[in-house]
């Protein structure tokens, strides 16, 4: 299983705004933070905030800011938003054209780890991604520690 950049610059976007807390966040301070590109950032913010994880605020003053608690997000939620494949192999999409899809037992097999995969994500939230490093987090992601 592979998650796409898209899924990890949206996991990036929130994991930044939950530590910035309350405090606004713009797309170019954290594509600064993260040394990613900006335009991909854009993309992402725009699906994020069409879901509800993010507010976008226009103008002078405005910016980013979580739309939900961090302890509402969960990861396998998040997942299951942003990655438009999740199939494994060919038998799981529409389009299958596997010959020996009748007989093939991987199917079943990779469909009890997919459960399993996502099912240990959805154990998980925003807020766990936080936990005790939130401070170090901010030192990485050079957010002032007035801002946390």
């Amino acid at each position: 299983m592979h998650l796409t950049r898209y899924t990890d610059y949206a996991l990036r976007v929130l994991i930044y705004l939950a530590v910035k807390g309350e405090e606004r966040s713009t797309i170019h301070e954290i594509a600064e933070s993260f040394g990613v590109s900006r335009n991909h950032l854009m993309k992402v913010v725009q699906d994020l905030s069409r879901r509800g994880y993010i507010t976008t605020i226009r103008g002078k003053h405005g910016g980013l800011l979580l739309n939900r608690a961090p302890e509402e997000i969960t990861l396998g939620g998040l997942v299951r938003d942003t990655e438009h494949e999740l199939s494994l192999v060919e038998c799981f999409r529409d389009h299958n054209e596997c010959i020996i899809t009748p007989a093939c037992r991987l199917k079943p097999i990779f469909n009890e780890a997919m459960e399993a995969f996502m099912a240990v994500l959805d154990r998980y939230t925003l807020a766990d991604m936080l936990g005790v490093r939130q401070q170090q987090l901010a030192r990485l992601l050079l957010i002032p520690a007035e801002e946390t």
